[in-house]
């Protein structure tokens, strides 16, 4: 016969209230009590049904994840980040994809009424009040990662600081005709990543005393294609840029393509930087912004998780900050050099 929470609250010699509080980690236990408890487990070798336990603790022990494009670069490393911190704390990750905003709004509305998760973490999205304040009234855990609510705890990285970053680094090359390829809003979703970016780029060319160009700035989808089409363009101008500075490290492979393809040669001709400084970025031994990603997944996940043990809806705004990887894909512009 299996072994029940009943046994082992009568062979330590304690309520089944008692057994439940220590399962749950509940701090309102006495440690001598706690330690006939987990004695009293061990000697039965009592392991609680999940969905008993659940019942137990009224918690599922998953956390949902919402958030879009999951298979991009930036995405990947944000969640290896969740899953390594959720898996040490034995929790399981349930991934919500959105690709528009009818499932975004379909997550939105509909998780915080289904309870099927402990709490949520939304990556790349910024939830409007209403539904900030749904995720309140439902009493679910929320945190955002890469997009920001004022009533939600929200974990950022200084993308203006960033871009800044990534533009005085040519700059200080040597460089003054510089192209910046932005993102474009995606599936009608808001970025503020690339608004900020452009606010970077903007304070970096002002402090040099560099005149902002508008055709040198082109906004393109997230991607390798994007960055490439983007590229070209600008190296066919009249005037065509001496460095390129794109707003993700996929655009900025796109670059390196479109330089090879006009026949230049990649720093002598033309200086190329990225933004993210995902893994691809190193293979290409490109220069890049590198953004916490993984640690923005951990340090999202312990917040959420201090949420849900705690209850505690204590906001927070919290800032990463980025850094300037150099490698070899940008130098000093020719003019400079002769």
């Amino acid at each position: 016969m299996a072994v029940t929470i009943v046994d082992v609250a009568r062979v330590a010699g304690v309520g089944v209230g008692t057994v439940s509080r220590v399962l749950n980690n509940s701090e309102a236990v006495k440690e001598s009590t706690r330690q006939k408890v987990l004695a009293a487990i061990a000697e039965l070798n009592f392991s609680p049904d999940p969905i008993a336990r659940s019942m137990i603790t009224r918690r599922t022990g998953t956390v949902g994840v919402i958030m879009p494009f999951v298979t991009r670069f930036f995405g990947s490393e944000v969640l290896r980040g969740l899953i390594n911190a959720a898996t040490k704390q034995g929790y399981e990750l349930v991934i919500y994809n959105v690709e528009d905003n009818k499932q975004r709004e379909h997550y939105f509305l509909k998780l915080p009424m289904l309870r099927r998760v402990d709490g949520l973490i939304i990556v790349s999205l910024s939830p409007e009040e209403a539904i900030a304040q749904s995720f309140h009234k439902n009493n679910l855990p929320t945190v955002v990662l890469d997009g920001y609510s004022p009533l939600l705890t929200s974990i950022v990285v200084n993308n203006v600081m960033g871009a800044y970053q990534a533009v005085k680094h040519l700059i200080d090359k040597g460089h003054r005709r510089i192209g910046f390829i932005n993102g474009i809003v995606e599936g009608s979703f808001k970025f503020n990543q690339a608004n900020d970016r452009l606010i970077g780029v903007h304070m970096a060319l002002s402090d040099a005393g560099i005149e902002y160009d508008p055709s040198l700035m082109l906004e393109t989808e997230w991607n390798r294609a994007g960055g490439r089409s983007a590229a070209k363009q600008l190296l066919e101008s009249p005037e065509p840029p001496t460095a390129i500075f794109a707003s993700s490290d996929v655009q900025a492979v796109g670059v390196l393509e479109a330089a090879r393809n006009h026949g230049l040669l990649v720093p002598l001709d033309l200086s190329v930087i990225g933004f993210d400084g995902v893994e691809l970025s190193e293979i290409m031994e490109l220069s890049t912004i590198q953004q916490p990603m993984q640690l923005m997944g951990e340090l999202g996940f312990t917040k959420l998780l201090n949420q849900i043990e705690n209850k505690t809806n204590e906001v927070e705004l919290i800032r990463l900050e980025t850094a300037l990887v150099e490698r070899k894909t940008t130098a000093a512009p020719l003019s400079a050099v002769n």
